[in-house]
C-alpha cells in the first residue's frame, strides 16, 4: 500500500459516512457523470440494461439496490418493495434458474432492510430479507447477504445461518481482513455454503482487522483455500491479479471444475479482464450497484484504489 493510500484511505472513508457531503454530491451533476462508471443508473431499467449488455458478453450478474444504515421502517419496506420490483423483472428475462450456477443473483445489505432499527432490527432485517428470498426462489434468482462493517457481523451470519435452514442456497459475503474471517469460513465452507470472499471496504481496527495490505492479501488466501478445500461454493470477489492467478490455482488443486467456484469482479472496474475471464471457460460474474443512494458506495470505491480517486479528480478537473 503507497504512503499516499495509507493516508488518503481512512480520510475517503470517513467522508464515505458524512451526510452533509453526501447530500453535495448527489446533488453535483457532474458527480453522477462520473459515478456512471461504477453505478450503471438509479432505476430498473437502468439495472436491466446493463444486465443484459453482461449477459450478452457471458457473464452472471449480481444486482445490489443501494442503500444502507436505514433507521426508519417506511424506507425498510420501500427497500424491500424495490427488490421485489427487481426480481420479477428479472423472472421476465426467462432465464435458467435451475442452473448448476445460476446466472442472476440479487445482493442485500441488512441494514438497508431494517437491522440497525433500535427496536427488533434483526428480526425485521430476516423478515425481509425472507421475503425477498422467498420472490427469488420464484423467479430462479440467487440471493447474497452482503457484509458491512465488523459490529454487524455476528448479527448477519446469525440471519444467514436461519435464512439457509429454509433457502440453502443463500451465500453470504465474508471479509478477509477481519482477524475471525477463517473460523467462519471454515464453519461455512462446511456447511456447503455459497460463499463471496472479499478483502474488506470499511475502515476497521486493528484489534478486529488486518490493516497491511500484504497481511490483508495473506489472510484471503488463507480463506481461499479453506472455501476451496471445503464443501461449499467458493466466489472469488478480488481484481487482485494475485489472488485471481491463485484461484485458479487452487481449483486445480481441488478438482473444482468451471462449476465449482466463480470469478465476480465489480461493474466498471477491470472489463478487460473479466471478459478475458469469461472467455476462458470460467464463471464470471459482475456486481450491478444501483439507485439514488449511490455515495457511500461509490466514495468506498474510491477508497480501495488511488487509481478510482485519480480517475475522479481527473474527470472533475476536466469538466471545467
Amino acid at each position: 500500500m503507497s504512503a499516499f493510500t495509507r493516508v488518503a484511505r481512512p480520510a475517503i472513508l470517513a467522508a464515505s459516512r458524512s451526510h452533509r457531503l453526501r447530500h453535495s454530491a448527489e446533488r453535483m451533476p457532474i458527480a453522477r457523470d462520473v459515478v456512471s462508471r461504477f453505478v450503471p443508473g438509479e432505476t430498473v431499467d437502468d439495472a436491466l440494461a446493463a444486465v443484459t449488455a453482461l449477459r450478452d458478453s457471458d457473464r452472471l450478474v449480481s444486482i445490489d439496490y443501494l442503500g444502507e444504515d436505514v433507521t426508519d421502517m417506511d424506507t425498510a419496506e420501500a427497500t424491500v418493495k424495490a427488490y421485489l420490483r427487481l426480481l420479477d423483472a428479472l423472472g421476465a428475462r426467462g432465464e435458467d434458474g435451475e442452473a448448476a450456477v445460476r446466472p442472476l443473483e440479487v445482493s442485500l445489505k441488512l441494514s438497508a432492510l431494517g437491522q440497525a432499527l433500535p427496536t427488533d432490527g434483526d428480526k425485521i432485517a430476516f423478515e425481509n430479507a425472507h421475503a425477498i428470498c422467498r420472490r427469488a426462489q420464484q423467479v430462479g434468482a440467487w440471493v447474497t447477504i452482503d457484509a458491512e462493517d465488523h459490529t454487524t457481523t455476528d448479527s448477519t451470519l446469525s440471519i444467514v445461518r436461519e435464512l439457509r435452514s429454509e433457502f440453502a442456497w443463500v451465500g453470504t459475503v465474508l471479509q478477509a481482513y477481519l482477524k475471525r474471517t477463517e473460523a467462519d469460513c471454515a464453519e461455512f465452507a462446511a456447511s456447503g455454503a455459497r460463499i463471496r470472499l472479499c478483502k474488506g471496504a470499511y475502515d476497521e481496527p486493528a484489534s478486529v482487522a488486518y490493516r497491511d495490505a500484504g497481511e490483508v492479501t495473506d489472510s484471503y488466501l488463507r480463506c481461499l483455500r479453506t472455501l476451496m478445500a471445503g464443501n461449499g461454493y467458493p466466489m472469488v470477489a478480488s481484481h487482485d491479479p494475485v489472488v485471481i492467478a491463485a484461484a485458479g490455482e487452487l481449483a486445480r488443486e481441488f478438482g473444482r471444475g468451471a462449476d465449482g467456484f466463480e470469478y465476480q469482479m465489480l461493474y466498471g472496474i477491470r472489463d478487460a479482464e473479466q471478459r478475458r475471464l469469461a472467455a476462458q471457460g470460467n464463471h464470471v460474474r459482475v456486481y450491478v450497484p444501483f439507485g439514488t443512494q449511490w455515495y457511500g458506495y461509490f466514495v468506498r470505491r474510491l477508497a480501495e484504489r488511488p487509481a478510482n480517486l485519480m480517475f475522479f479528480l481527473r474527470a472533475l478537473t476536466h469538466s471545467h
